[in-house]
C-alpha cells in the first residue's frame, strides 16, 4: 500500500511513510474514479447532506433549499422532520464541529475536501447531538462519502467518524474548549457562534444593563424556533394557539405550514411575530388620515408589505414598495397577490427613489440590509457567513438609507427604521448618526407605540431611549430593532436642488 492510500484510510497519526506533504486534501480526491455505485443513504440523510452542499458550494439559504429538497425527494412527514434537524441542526453548531473534525482527524480543517466535509459534520451532528444509533451514524455517513468520492474518502471518513464515536460529547466538548486561547473562545466553541458575534450580542445586551442574559441569548438562537404565521387584517382571522403579542400572530397548527397559506390564498403567510410587531408599530404610531401616502422602502421578500397593504386598504390609503433585486421584487409582488389592490413595486435603489420623491410620503418602513444576526435560529448558515467587515459595509448604506427616507417624508411624516439585528453599529449607531446631521427630526417613543400594539406587555428595558429591540431567548421571536422617526419640518441645512443621490 503507497503512503497516499495508507493516509486516505486513516488520519495521520499511525499513518506510516505517507507523510503530511501526501496527506491534505487527497484521502477525498484520490477515490474519485473509484466511485461505489450501489451503496444506499437514507433519503433523509441525503437531502440534508443536499442542503450542506447547496449552503457551502452556492452561498443558497437552507430555509429556502429545504423545502424544495424535500419536495423533490417525495419525503414523507416523518423523514422530513428529520431532514430539517440534521440539516439544521449541522449549520447551527458547524463551528463546533469543525473544531471536533480537525481533532478526530488530526488535521486542519481546510485540508479536507469540502464535499467530504460536509458528510463528516453531518454525521458528527449524529453522533454528538441526536438520538441517532452510532452506528448507524457512521455506516450510512461513510456510504455517503464512498458514493460521492469513492472508497479511499470513504476510508478516511470512517477512521474519523469512529474515533469521535469513542468519546462523549461531554468530552469531545472539554477537549476542544482546554485548546482555546481565551474564555470567549471557548463560550465560541461551546454555544457555536463566532468569537465576533458573541462579542457584539454582549454589548448589545450590556447597553440595556442584561449582559448576564447572553448564554440564554445564544441557546435560543440554537434552538429550533416555533412557526409564527401571520393573519393579514381584514383578510383572514388569526388561529389559534395565538401568539402573545401581536394580534395578528398566532402559532402553526402543526405539520407544514405552507398548506395553511396555501389554503388561504396567501392571506395567512409564514412571517416572525418580530417583524409583524414593526409593521404594526409603523401604522400605530399616528392616527392614519384618508388618502396617505406610504413606502415600504426595501421590501424584499415583502412579509411586512403584505401586512401593510391589508392594512392600507382598510384606511383610504396608496401603499407603494420597492425593492433592488429583482428577484425580491417578484416576491414581493407574490406576497402582495393576496391583498385585493394595486400596489407598485419598484425596482430602484432605495437612495435614488427617495430622491425622486422628496416630501412624497406619509409613513416610511425602511427594512435595512443587514447581517441578519437576529435571524440566527431561523437562517444558522449566516452565523458563518457574516464577519465584521459585512458590518463595515452594510452601516452607511443603512445611514444613507435612513436619511433618504427622511428627506422622503412629508412634514408630520413617520419612518420606522427596523434591521434584523441587534449589532449596536446596526441600530442604534445608525440612529445617531443620522439624528446628528438633522435638525428637521423628532425621535418618537417606539417602545410606547409598541406596548400599545401588543396584545400583552413586553418587557423593553427601562434604558430611555425609547428605541425598540426584541429578543429570542426574552420575547419568543427575532432580534428585530425598531425605531421611530418624525419629521417636523423641512431640513432647512439643504436645500432640495442640493440633494445628492
Amino acid at each position: 500500500m503507497s503512503g497516499r492510500q495508507r493516509d486516505e484510510r486513516s488520519p495521520r497519526n499511525g499513518r506510516g511513510q505517507g507523510g503530511r506533504d501526501q496527506g491534505n486534501r487527497g484521502q477525498a480526491r484520490s477515490g474519485q474514479s473509484r466511485r461505489e455505485p450501489s451503496r444506499t443513504v437514507q433519503p433523509a440523510r441525503r437531502v440534508a447532506y443536499d442542503v450542506l452542499r447547496a449552503v457551502s458550494e452556492s452561498d443558497a439559504y437552507a430555509n429556502l433549499v429545504l423545502p424544495s429538497a424535500i419536495a423533490e425527494a417525495g419525503l414523507d412527514t416523518q423523514d422530513a422532520a428529520l431532514a430539517t434537524e440534521l440539516a439544521y441542526g449541522t449549520l447551527r453548531r458547524r463551528g463546533t464541529y469543525d473544531a471536533i473534525i480537525a481533532a478526530a482527524a488530526d488535521r486542519e480543517i481546510a485540508d479536507i475536501d469540502p464535499a467530504v466535509l460536509d458528510a463528516l459534520r453531518l454525521a458528527a451532528h449524529q453522533l454528538l447531538a441526536t438520538r441517532v444509533a452510532s452506528h448507524a451514524a457512521v455506516n450510512e455517513s461513510v456510504n455517503l462519502v464512498g458514493a460521492v468520492k469513492g472508497r479511499g474518502a470513504a476510508s478516511f471518513a470512517n477512521a474519523v467518524l469512529r474515533r469521535i464515536s469513542r468519546e462523549t460529547p461531554g468530552q469531545w466538548q472539554e477537549r476542544i474548549e482546554q485548546a482555546a486561547r481565551s474564555d470567549d473562545e471557548r463560550l465560541a466553541l461551546r454555544s457555536a457562534h463566532p468569537v465576533w458575534v458573541i462579542r457584539a450580542l454582549r454589548r448589545a445586551l450590556s447597553a440595556e444593563g442584561r449582559v448576564d442574559e447572553l448564554e440564554a441569548l445564544l441557546e435560543a438562537d440554537n434552538a429550533s424556533p416555533e412557526v409564527t404565521l401571520v393573519a393579514l387584517p381584514g383578510l383572514a382571522v388569526p388561529g389559534e394557539p395565538r401568539r402573545p403579542y401581536a394580534p395578528t400572530a398566532f402559532a402553526s397548527p402543526g405539520g407544514d405550514p405552507h398548506r395553511v397559506v396555501a389554503a388561504s390564498g396567501g392571506t395567512i403567510r409564514v412571517q416572525d411575530e418580530g417583524s409583524q410587531l414593526v409593521a404594526l408599530a409603523l401604522t400605530a404610531a399616528a392616527p392614519i388620515r384618508e388618502g396617505e401616502r406610504w413606502l415600504d422602502l426595501c421590501a424584499g421578500p415583502g412579509g411586512k408589505t403584505a401586512l401593510l397593504a391589508a392594512i392600507a386598504r382598510t384606511h383610504d390609503v396608496t401603499l407603494e414598495a420597492n425593492e433592488i433585486v429583482p428577484t425580491r421584487a417578484r416576491l414581493v409582488r407574490s406576497a402582495l397577490r393576496a391583498v385585493p389592490g394595486d400596489v407598485v413595486v419598484h425596482e430602484l435603489d432605495g437612495r435614488q427613489l427617495a430622491a425622486e420623491h422628496l416630501g412624497g410620503f406619509d409613513r416610511i418602513l425602511v427594512d435595512a440590509p443587514c447581517t441578519g444576526l437576529g435571524a440566527l435560529r431561523r437562517r444558522p448558515e449566516a452565523r458563518w457567513r457574516k464577519s465584521p467587515a459585512d458590518v463595515a459595509d452594510l452601516v452607511p448604506l443603512q445611514v444613507d438609507l435612513l436619511g433618504a427616507a427622511i428627506d422622503a417624508l412629508a412634514p408630520g411624516g413617520i419612518v420606522a427604521y427596523a434591521t434584523c439585528s441587534p449589532h449596536l453599529a446596526e441600530t442604534t449607531g445608525v440612529v445617531q448618526e443620522v439624528l446628528r446631521g438633522r435638525t428637521d427630526i423628532t425621535e418618537l417613543d417606539a417602545r410606547a407605540v409598541m406596548a400599545g400594539v401588543a396584545d400583552a406587555p413586553l418587557d423593553l428595558g427601562t434604558d430611555g431611549s425609547g428605541r425598540v429591540q426584541l429578543w429570542p431567548h426574552r420575547h419568543g421571536t427575532d432580534a428585530m430593532f425598531l425605531a421611530l422617526l418624525q419629521r417636523t419640518a423641512p431640513d432647512q441645512t439643504t436645500a432640495p436642488d442640493q440633494k445628492e443621490d
